[in-house]
């Protein structure tokens, strides 16, 4: 294959990265799992810190970890792609579009704390509630969901590398995810939460690095007002208000944000990845966590692409350093790299190529999790070995994480020989997954969902839905191909489709036929008893009859504690924990109060705002910049600064520990 154009870098600098930084990270959890089992008391040997960490982690951290794990390869490749096509109205309707999913879920995190507090993942809940068929059903769309979002965080990052390295794509689409395997299986759920925290960091930094190059220091653009005169001469993009890139009046930017709505509900909604992180916080937080976390990830693609990818349309054609990309290079994510190695040379292409793996790795982590729990708990010991011990989940979900990281790489593979990039993938995925949508909402927060209603609306949504999108390509263009189904319309019919009508199927079957569900099934799952333990591993006898018998009887010992509602004693300690009804309920208020005005205020007042001007002057243009970058700022605030002040006392203590070891008197 032909060296990139953008390969500014050797290939060794590309096995480097991927190799030594997963390397790295693998000894990092260790050295976290280590301090961890020494001088606090949580220790990663056991299945509920490794899956849930203990669910005591707090706000800041938790909106770290989200912002984390919502930066994929797509939030800093796809929104500079829309950014270098559309103008300033891609970056606005990727952040806006991408940002409101998980300010909502946090209405569902404080539901299913309320509704669920010990379940280890939504599916659990769906089964509690609806049965065994619907949990097949959203199985199926969860791990669609995980396939996509992990097929493209591989396919994101090794095009990068091997665009900026010329390191072999297949080699990157391998390494990538297993290299960060071995962290996750090393640290579990909150040392991957810690490494999240040191990839947010980074990311943060980097990007306000890049914006300040790109408006400030460098001599290519430097200001806003030499990027309003690149752009202003740039060719006229179709669609735009006087074909300006510096207007939100594109129709092209309005459809891209339809579809990006469509398709990032499904993500958050349908993806294990969030829930978990909604279980693994402490109770009275997650609603906290997962706003500040919303709010805190907005700035992220909108500043990266404001800087990187308007500045490869301002220097494309213009700067023999800007590489010249094709359409299939754009389509791959490619125009932010090019624009960083043609701004900074090698240090730029070294940077971006270091921020795209911590993307990468930090959210494939959390989907490898993610999927190791749905293996463990709502496919392994429900339908393969429902008495399965504690030691035989914890094992399972170690075995889960090394599987899906095997699985994304041969899903990588496909994707890449088939001419399938990310850019296609991340405007088709909702067609797909968009109809678990409401469903899930409606499973974990609406008493009166109805389980039949719920069914019929989710496999006539996705039916529909590929109907549109097909259908729509074919009388648009007359052919079916990759092209034409990535093309705006037939995208925009599909998702909308996909979305809107399990919506309406099920809200007139639940208002018909309500169920009236009291919630005592779901807060009964994994609830603690007052009964004694039966330790399947301690307690086996000689004759294989006896093994046997008892094996039945844990089992139904097991299934007559997922329905029995939890004694007034289990009450009294869920209190204790944080799970007072009276708290979360005041926690669902909250997220109401907050999540649906700033979805107004993103979605509709700050647009309505933008359009009013045709174009933007450079005073304008320099605001609306400015804004950005302060805004980035306040999410530093939230994503580095908050974690560290709401641990410190916990911090202080390891120092103390560590001081004691160091010192000889601490007892052993």
């Amino acid at each position: 294959m032909a060296a990139s154009s953008a390969q500014v870098l050797s290939p060794g600098a590309g096995w480097a990265v991927v190799i030594a930084l997963g390397i790295g990270f693998a000894f990092l959890m260790l050295a976290i799992s280590y301090v961890q089992e020494r001088y606090t008391s949580f220790s990663v040997k056991t299945n509920e810190e490794f899956t849930s960490a203990s669910r005591s982690v707090k706000t800041g951290l938790i909106a770290s970890s989200i912002v984390s794990a919502w930066t994929w390869a797509a939030t800093l490749l796809q929104s500079s792609t829309v950014a270098f096509k559309l103008g300033v109205s891609g970056p606005y309707w990727y952040a806006a579009g991408a940002t409101i999913q998980v300010l909502l879920f946090a209405m569902m995190a404080s539901k299913t704390k309320l509704n669920a507090p010990f379940a280890h993942t939504y599916l659990q809940i769906v089964r509690a509630r609806w049965g065994n068929l619907l949990h097949v059903v959203h199985i199926c769309f969860g791990l669609a969901t995980n396939i996509l979002v992990g097929s493209m965080l591989i396919l994101g990052g090794s095009a990068t590398v091997n665009q900026l390295t010329g390191m072999p794509t297949l080699a990157a689409i391998f390494l990538t995810p297993i290299s960060v395997a071995i962290y996750t299986l090393v640290g579990g759920l909150r040392a991957t939460f810690l490494a999240d925290y040191l990839h947010t960091t980074v990311l943060v930094a980097l990007i306000l690095a890049f914006a300040f190059t790109v408006y400030a220091a460098s001599e290519k653009i430097g200001s806003p007002e030499a990027m309003f005169d690149l752009l202003r001469s740039a060719a006229p993009v179709e669609g735009n208000a006087g074909g300006s890139y510096l207007t939100m009046r594109s129709l092209s930017g309005f459809k891209f944000g339809l579809i990006n709505i469509a398709g990032n509900f499904a993500t958050v909604f349908a993806d294990q990845s969030y829930h978990q992180r909604g279980i693994a916080s402490s109770p009275t937080l997650a609603t906290k966590g997962f706003i500040l976390g919303g709010i805190a990830w907005f700035a992220v693609p909108m500043l990266m692409a404001s800087s990187m990818g308007l500045a490869a349309r301002a220097l494309y054609g213009k700067d023999p350093a800007m590489a010249m990309l094709t359409s299939m290079e754009v389509s791959e994510g490619l125009a932010a790299p090019a624009a960083a190695a043609a701004l900074l040379g090698k240090s730029g292409a070294a940077a971006i190529l270091i921020l795209l793996y911590l993307a990468v790795t930090s959210a494939t982590s959390a989907q490898l999790i993610a999927v190791s729990s749905v293996l463990t708990f709502d496919v392994y010991k429900v339908y393969i070995k429902p008495s399965a011990s504690s030691k035989e989940l914890f094992w399972m979900s170690h075995l889960g994480v090394a599987f899906w990281s095997l699985a994304l790489g041969v899903l990588g593979l496909i994707f890449y020989y088939i001419g399938i990039s990310m850019g296609w993938l991340y405007v088709f995925m909702g067609i797909l997954i968009c109809p678990a949508v409401f469903p899930v909402f409606a499973c974990l927060t609406w008493s009166k969902a109805n389980r039949m209603g719920a069914l019929v609306a989710m496999l006539s949504g996705l039916a529909l839905g590929v109907i549109a999108w097909l259908v729509t390509a074919y009388k648009l263009y007359g052919t079916l191909t990759v092209t034409t189904t990535g093309a705006d319309d037939p995208l925009l019919a599909g998702n909308l489709v996909s979305l809107l009508v399990p919506f309406i199927v099920l809200s007139i079957w639940s208002i018909v036929s309500p169920e009236n569900y009291s919630f005592e099934g779901t807060r009964a799952i994994n609830a603690p008893t007052d009964e004694p333990q039966i330790d399947t591993e301690s307690s086996k006898s000689d004759s294989k009859e006896d093994i046997g018998e008892e094996t039945k009887e844990v089992a139904v010992a097991k299934a007559e504690a997922e329905i029995m509602p939890a004694n007034a004693t289990t009450i009294s300690a869920e209190l204790e924990k944080g799970l007072d009804p009276v708290e979360l309920q005041k926690s669902v208020r909250m997220a109401i109060r907050v999540s649906i005005p700033m979805t107004f205020i993103l979605l509709i007042f700050v647009p309505c705002m933008a359009i009013i001007p045709k174009t933007f002057t450079p005073t304008g243009l320099g605001a609306w910049v400015g804004i950005i970058i302060a805004w980035m700022f306040c999410s530093a605030g939230i994503v580095i600064v908050m974690p560290i002040w709401e641990s410190w006392q916990s911090l202080a203590s390891i120092c103390k520990g560590i001081f004691a070891d160091i010192t000889g008197k601490r007892r052993q």
